[in-house]
Formats: structure tokens, C-alpha cells, sequence
């Protein structure tokens, strides 16, 4: 049985992926550091597995070294960062030191046990990216592709983009057997609820208005997290090395018309207007992703096999269905303090 590390397992993204794999013939090591996700962890979410280890672990650790040694990983997927945009515009530290270095550190020792025979020829590493990385489109310019040029423009898509290049140096360097990943917008359960979707279904559950940044005409390309996820697993399974990966959902729609397609779910017979409240726009927000996802659908077989009127519904029902779970969030003193900060 192959063995994988998550590393960031207890985040949206990664979880969703867990839970994916443990249908399959995989042994799954989840590390997290738990400084954000701890809401997400193994004995909330009740994971019971034979093929499943929760590991508590910053991978900026020096402890990770020991980790991937001991168990001898046949590929590791790096799901670790600070992903948030907002926060990373009032403080970029955090960013730097998990996105950068500790992407940086996790290059490092499985390139030095690969070269001890402590990892076999077989291994893989996997950067999960985003589409970020590569800046802000108009609205009339084709959607980004593998090739396009790397145009990061705030703090947060700045470090993804480093570690995006740090890992095809090693590739280049050393022929390190690393795959990227670069992702549009997801949307799914468990989502921390400071994110647009599940922040706006909240707000409606609570009766509040729902801040929306500036005209609300920002476009950005929508995925469910289910597919997102299963890319991941055909990059693992198929992927070449030394090669990034675009997976896109093929359903860009602006902020203000995400915000009204789940406000026509939950409160159908009601003016939308009346739960809207525009604020003032953050800095430097980009107007418009887009991915162009031929080479994943190409080479690897994948599509996006949901739909976004269909899974958007599936969504809302989640969150209404698991209320509680978002509400426990929702009263921790993290959450509120990072709300009246940035609204």
C-alpha cells in the first residue's frame, strides 16, 4: 500500500482530498500545525481509519525531516499555506514563512533522503498552487493557460508564485520529481466561513448583510472542491514531471452574481438588495481569473464533472444542514477579531 503525506491536511482544500482517497488503496499521513484549521480537526470530523494518521507539525519543523524519514513517503502533496488575500495584505509574515520556507524546507529534505535512497526513484512531490499566481485578466483576454507569465500581485500570490519557482528550480537542478497544481476558486463543505461562499450563507442564516467589495464585478472562475480534488489525484497517478497542471470549473460569474445565486437558494421570494452592503474595495484587487484547463482534459482525462447551478445548491444545503458546525467557528475569538478588523 503506497503511503502519502497531506501536508495542511486539516484545510478545506486538503480534507476534501483526504476524504477522497481514503476510498482508494492509499495509507494517508495528515500533518497540520492546527494555527487556523484546528475547528477541522481528525476528532471533530470523526475520521475512523485503518489508512488514515493525523500528525500535529509545522512542515517549517525540524521534526519533518524525521517524519518523512521514518515512513518513507511514496509522494507527498503540499496543501501547507496561508491562503488568504485580506490577510495577507495587512501582514505578508506568515506568508513568507509557510508558503516560501516551508515549501522550501520540505524541497530540501526529501531531495537530500532521495539522494540517501531514503525515498525510492518512484517518489513524487505534488505543489498545490492557485491560479493567483498568475495576476489579473481583463475581461476580453483568453483565460490563462500552463504558459502563461507569472504576475502575482499581492503579497499572498507573490509567495505561492516563489515556491511555484522554487520547486521547477529543483526540478531543473536536480531533476527533483516535482508536479504543480494551480486551481480557480473553489467552493464546498467544510470552507472557512471568512470565505466568500460560506461567509455569505452565514450572514443569511444570521439575517446580516453580506460585504461585498466595491461594484462586486470582480470575475472569478468557480470549482467544486470534489473536482479540483480529483485532478490532484490524476496528477499523482499520470502526471510528468517537471510539468504545472491548470484546473479550472469553466464558470466565471462575478462576486455580486455568486452572492445572488445563493441568496435566490435561500430566500427565494426576497429582494436581494436587502442583504447586500457594499464596502469599500481592498488593495490592488484583481478584476478577473480564468483558466483554460485543455492540457488536464488532454493528458490526464480530467474535467470538471459538476456543475456549478447544481453544486452551489449542493453547497448551501451543507452549510444550512451543518450550521452548527460554522457557528462554532463563528464564536471563536479568532474569527470575530479578523471580522471586525477587516469589515
Amino acid at each position: 500500500m503506497k503511503k502519502i503525506l497531506i501536508t495542511g491536511g486539516n484545510g478545506f482544500i486538503a480534507f476534501n482530498f483526504i476524504k477522497m482517497m481514503l476510498k482508494t488503496d492509499y495509507y494517508i499521513v495528515s500533518l497540520d500545525n492546527l494555527s487556523l484549521s484546528g475547528y477541522l480537526n481528525h476528532e471533530t470530523i470523526n475520521i475512523k481509519s485503518d489508512k488514515f494518521e493525523f500528525i500535529k507539525c509545522d512542515i517549517i519543523s525540524n521534526d519533518v525531516c524525521e517524519l518523512i524519514e521514518k515512513y518513507r513517503f511514496d509522494a507527498i502533496i503540499n496543501f501547507a499555506a496561508e491562503s488568504h488575500v485580506d490577510k495577507s495584505i495587512h501582514s505578508s509574515n506568515l506568508f513568507v514563512d509557510t508558503n516560501i520556507k516551508g515549501t522550501n524546507n520540505l524541497l530540501t529534505i526529501c531531495e537530500d533522503l532521495i539522494k540517501k535512497n531514503i525515498l525510492s526513484n518512484d517518489f513524487r512531490f505534488i505543489q498545490v498552487s492557485t491560479d493567483e499566481v498568475y495576476g489579473s485578466l481583463t475581461k476580453t483576454e483568453p483565460a490563462f493557460t500552463e504558459y502563461s507569465i507569472l504576475k502575482p500581485t499581492n503579497p499572498y500570490s507573490a509567495t505561492k508564485a516563489s515556491a511555484d519557482l522554487i520547486c521547477m528550480s529543483y526540478f531543473k537542478t536536480h531533476y527533483f520529481p516535482v508536479m504543480i497544481t494551480r486551481c480557480s476558486n473553489n467552493y464546498g463543505p467544510y470552507q472557512y466561513p471568512e470565505k466568500l461562499i460560506p461567509l455569505a450563507i452565514n450572514k443569511i442564516v444570521n439575517n446580516k448583510k453580506i460585504p461585498i467589495y466595491g461594484n462586486g464585478q470582480q470575475i472569478r472562475d468557480w470549482i467544486y472542491v470534489e473536482d479540483h480534488c480529483l485532478g490532484i489525484k490524476k496528477v499523482l497517478e499520470r502526471g510528468r514531471l517537471g510539468e504545472v497542471y491548470n484546473f479550472g470549473g469553466y464558470s466565471e460569474l462575478t462576486n455580486l452574481d455568486i452572492i445572488e445565486n445563493i441568496i435566490q437558494i435561500m430566500k427565494p421570494n426576497e429582494i436581494s438588495n436587502q442583504y447586500i452592503e457594499y464596502v469599500e474595495d481592498r488593495p490592488g484587487h484583481d478584476t478577473r481569473y480564468a483558466i483554460n484547463a485543455d492540457k488536464a482534459l488532454n493528458e490526464l482525462g480530467w474535467k470538471p464533472l459538476h456543475k456549478f447551478s447544481d453544486a452551489i445548491d449542493e453547497t448551501v444545503n451543507w452549510y444550512m444542514n451543518n450550521n452548527e458546525w460554522s457557528q462554532n467557528i463563528m464564536q471563536t475569538d479568532q474569527y470575530k477579531n479578523w471580522m471586525e478588523k477587516q469589515y
